[in-house]
C-alpha cells in the first residue's frame, strides 16, 4: 500500500516557495491565493509596528467601512431586518466606489435619523400640549361654571334680602374689589406621575402654602419628548401671586423635569389652540410616516447587500494584512512573498498568479521558485465534507485520551468516559488506552481513528432506540436542508 496517497494517513509534503511579484498585480495575485487556499504566508516584516507598514493607510480605509457597515447593521436591526444570504461576487470590484456609496448611505441615514428624531419630537411636544390644554381646560371650565353659579346664588340672595346697607354686602363687596386687585398668575405642564408627590412637597414648602396646585392624571402613558420612552405623567397646573413665587416655580418645575407649556384662560382661544394643535398632529404624523416608507425602503436596500459589501470589505481588510507581509525587493518595484504550500499545488498557484497576471494586465508576471527549507514545514491534511468535521475537533481539542473505566453501574453496564491528557509535570493517568492529537509534520493523524471512534463512543452513550430515532430524523432533516443553510 502507498501510504503517501492516504490524505489523512499522514500529512501533505510541503514546500517553501518564493513569489515575486509587480506592483500593479499584487493586489490580484495575493486575492487569487486566498481563495485558492492552498499558500501559507509567512511575515516579512516582523520588525515593523502596524502603522510603520506599507498599507497601513488602506487598513485604515477597510476599518472605516467596516465601522459604517456595523452602523448599517444596527439601522437594520431597529428595522427588524436580516441580511439577505451572501450571492457569490466577480473579480471585477471598485474598492473606491464601494467606498464612496458606503459613505452616501451613512451620510442619507445619519440625516434622516435627525430628521425624523426632530419631528418625532415635536410630535411628541404637541401630543403633550393637546393634553394641557385638555386637562387644564377642564378645570378653568368648571372652576368658572361653579363661579357663575356661586354668582347667580348671590344675587339671588341679594334681590330677595333687599338692604344694600347691609353689612354682609358690604364684606362681599370689599371682597370683590380686593380679589380684581390680586392678580394670580399660572403655570401648566406635565410632570412624571411617580414625582408628582415630591413635586407637590417641594411646592408648598418653598413657597410656604402660598401656591394652589392642580393635578390631573393621564390615563395613557405618553412620550416624552426630551426621554424619548413612554412615561406615566400628570398633568399640572400651579396658580402663584408674585414675581418671586414664579421663579421659584419654575426652578423646581425645571428640576422635576416637568414640561411646562404655554395656556391661557380663555375658553374661546383654548378651543382655538386645540383645533391648531390637531392639525400641526395630523401633519406632522403624515410627515413622519413618508419619512419612515423612505427609511425602511433605504433600509431594505442596505439588508439585500448587507453580505456582499461585509464579505468584500473583511477580504478587502485581508488582502491588505496579507500584503503587509511582503517584503520589497532592491529595485523597490516588486513584492517578495515567501510561504507554504502543497506539492501537489504547485500547478493551481502557477495557474493563479498565470491569471493574475492577465487580469491585471501587467507586462510581467510573478516568479515562483521553490527555496530550501530548514525550519520544520507546517502540517496540512487534504479532507473532505465528511472527514472535515473530525479533523476540526482533532485539531479544536488537540491531546485527548480515551479511558474506558472497569466500572458498573447496577445495570450491570460499562461506562466509557472522555478526558484529556495531563499536562507537562502532572502524573499520566494509567487507565488510558487510546491517544490522539494533533500530528506533527508527516506524522501519523490520529483523525483517521476518530472517524470510527467517535461515532462509536457517541453510539455507546445514546445507542439506545429512543436516541437513535432521533438523531436519524435530526440527521435527515439537516441532509436535505444541506444546501439552504450552507448558503447562509
Amino acid at each position: 500500500m502507498n501510504v503517501g496517497t492516504m490524505d489523512l494517513m499522514r500529512s501533505e509534503p510541503m514546500q517553501l516557495a518564493r513569489i515575486i511579484i509587480p506592483m500593479e498585480s499584487a493586489h490580484r495575485t495575493v486575492s487569487y491565493l486566498g481563495d485558492l487556499g492552498l499558500f501559507q504566508f509567512k511575515d516579512l516584516n516582523m520588525g515593523k509596528s502596524p502603522f510603520q507598514k506599507t498599507f497601513a493607510a488602506q487598513i485604515k480605509r477597510c476599518g472605516e467601512m467596516a465601522r459604517k457597515l456595523r452602523f448599517f447593521k444596527d439601522q437594520m436591526a431597529k428595522a427588524g431586518l436580516l441580511a439577505s444570504s451572501w450571492s457569490a461576487y466577480g473579480s471585477e470590484f471598485n474598492f473606491d466606489e464601494l467606498e464612496v456609496k458606503l459613505g452616501e448611505l451613512e451620510g442619507e441615514l445619519i440625516e434622516m435619523n435627525a430628521n425624523t428624531e426632530k419631528l418625532q419630537r415635536a410630535h411628541n411636544e404637541l401630543l403633550e400640549y393637546k393634553l394641557v390644554l385638555q386637562k387644564a381646560g377642564d378645570f378653568f371650565h368648571h372652576a368658572q361654571s361653579n363661579a357663575t353659579a356661586q354668582q347667580r346664588e348671590f344675587e339671588e340672595h341679594r334681590l330677595a334680602e333687599g338692604s344694600m346697607d347691609s353689612p354682609l354686602l358690604l364684606e362681599q363687596e370689599m371682597t370683590t374689589e380686593l380679589s380684581k386687585q390680586v392678580k394670580l398668575g399660572y403655570v401648566s405642564g406635565l410632570v412624571p406621575r411617580d414625582k408628582s408627590m415630591a413635586f407637590e412637597i417641594i411646592l408648598f414648602r418653598a413657597t410656604r402654602g402660598n401656591v394652589f396646585l392642580k393635578q390631573n392624571v393621564v390615563a395613557e402613558p405618553v412620550v416624552d419628548p426630551v426621554q424619548g420612552e413612554k412615561v406615566e405623567k400628570n398633568v399640572f397646573i400651579v396658580f402663584y401671586s408674585g414675581e418671586r413665587a414664579k421663579n421659584k416655580v419654575l426652578k423646581i418645575c425645571d428640576a422635576f423635569g416637568a414640561n411646562r407649556y404655554p395656556f391661557t384662560d380663555d375658553i374661546g382661544k383654548q378651543y382655538q389652540m386645540i383645533t391648531e394643535v390637531s392639525g400641526k398632529l395630523s401633519e406632522l404624523k403624515t410627515t413622519i410616516d413618508v419619512g419612515t416608507l423612505h427609511w425602511s425602503s433605504v433600509v431594505q436596500s442596505i439588508a439585500n447587500q448587507f453580505e456582499h459589501w461585509n464579505n468584500l470589505v473583511k477580504k478587502e481588510k485581508s488582502i491588505y494584512h496579507t500584503l503587509n507581509t511582503l517584503s520589497f525587493d532592491v529595485t523597490k518595484k516588486c513584492l517578495v512573498a515567501e510561504g507554504w504550500c502543497p506539492v501537489f499545488a504547485t500547478t493551481q498557484i502557477q495557474n493563479a498568479l498565470q491569471r493574475a497576471t492577465v487580469d491585471s494586465n501587467s507586462q510581467v508576471g510573478p516568479i515562483f521558485e521553490i527555496l530550501n527549507a530548514k525550519e520544520s514545514p507546517p502540517t496540512y491534511f487534504r479532507t473532505n465534507k465528511f472527514t472535515s468535521a473530525f479533523q476540526e475537533i482533532v485539531d479544536a481539542y488537540g491531546f485527548v485520551a480515551l479511558r474506558l473505566a472497569a466500572t458498573f453501574d447496577q445495570g450491570k453496564r460499562m461506562r466509557f468516559s472522555l478526558f484529556r491528557l495531563p499536562g507537562q509535570g502532572e502524573p499520566f493517568n494509567s487507565d488510558a488506552r487510546g491517544l490522539a492529537r494533533v500530528a506533527k509534520y508527516q506524522e501519523a493523524n490520529p483523525g483517521l481513528f476518530t472517524v470510527v471512534t467517535f461515532p462509536f463512543l457517541f453510539a455507546v452513550m445514546f445507542g439506545d432506540w429512543g436516541h437513535g430515532i432521533c438523531l436519524f430524523l435530526a440527521t435527515l432533516f439537516l441532509i436535505l436542508r444541506e444546501k439552504k443553510y450552507s448558503s447562509q
